[in-house]
């Protein structure tokens, strides 16, 4: 089983910029691909970004986000990141982060197919 921990919300004014971490323990990341969801209050959760398993050689990135937000995976440290640029009031929400077992080589953008979840980390953007 494996634990997940995010880290590195916070608040900061539209067009700043926050790097979200998700730090494994128990066992490797390298195995599981991993994602990042968000919810907004009185939202449904909705996908953010993916990166597949073990080099994390594809990605994804939902439209909203596409050419703001970039997801990365440091398997030396068992740890994926968001780093999360030109921030908007809209992207105001409790980031958490995924791991999915059993899906080698692709990115995994549903969060039902996920298996292990974060707590999450509140992101707040201000006008």
């Amino acid at each position: 089983q494996v634990q997940l921990v995010e880290s590195g919300g916070g608040l900061v004014q539209a067009g700043g910029s926050l790097r979200l971490s998700c730090a494994a323990s128990g066992r490797s990341l390298v195995t599981y691909a991993v994602g990042w969801f968000r919810q907004a209050p009185g939202k449904d959760r909705e996908f953010v970004a993916a990166v597949s398993w073990a080099s994390g050689s594809d990605t994804d990135v939902a439209d909203s986000v596409q050419g703001r937000f970039t997801i990365s995976r440091d398997n030396a440290k068992n740890t994926v990141y968001l780093q999360m640029d030109r921030l908007k009031p809209e992207d105001t929400a409790v980031y958490s982060c995924a791991a999915a077992q059993n899906h080698r080589g692709t990115t995994v953008t549903r969060a039902n197919e996920y298996d292990y979840w974060g707590q999450g980390t509140q992101v707040t953007v201000s006008a």
